[in-house]
């Protein structure tokens, strides 16, 4: 890890950064819907696909706010974290934990 951080360039061009994050979207929701659809139908083994949600809320969160660069850009990225991501992200956890107490 070290490594990289000091040979990676700071600043790059990805060739598909639309797709990359829109890929990441489309992942989150559907892992909420189904997430969401499996609470309403009262299915109980929803642990690994809460933790997977989670994850990549916080992944999102935490990406957004190291790619953006600064002010407005900046500042929409922490509203976007500390309002939907990363709550969203404590949900889903908190979901998976009381589901894994559950079959413990």
């Amino acid at each position: 890890m070290i490594l990289i951080a000091i040979e990676l360039p700071a600043g790059s061009a990805a060739a598909h950064w639309r797709v990359t994050w829109a890929g990441i979207d489309a992942l989150e929701a559907g892992g909420l819907i189904t997430l969401g659809t499996l609470l309403v139908r009262g299915h109980r083994p929803h642990a690994v696909l809460a933790s997977a949600t989670a994850t990549l809320l916080m992944m999102d969160a935490w990406l957004d706010i190291t790619t953006a660069s600064g002010g407005g850009e900046l500042s929409a990225a922490l509203v976007l974290a500390l309002c939907a991501e990363l709550p969203v992200a404590a949900l889903c956890a908190r979901l998976a934990i009381q589901e894994q107490r559950r079959w413990s």
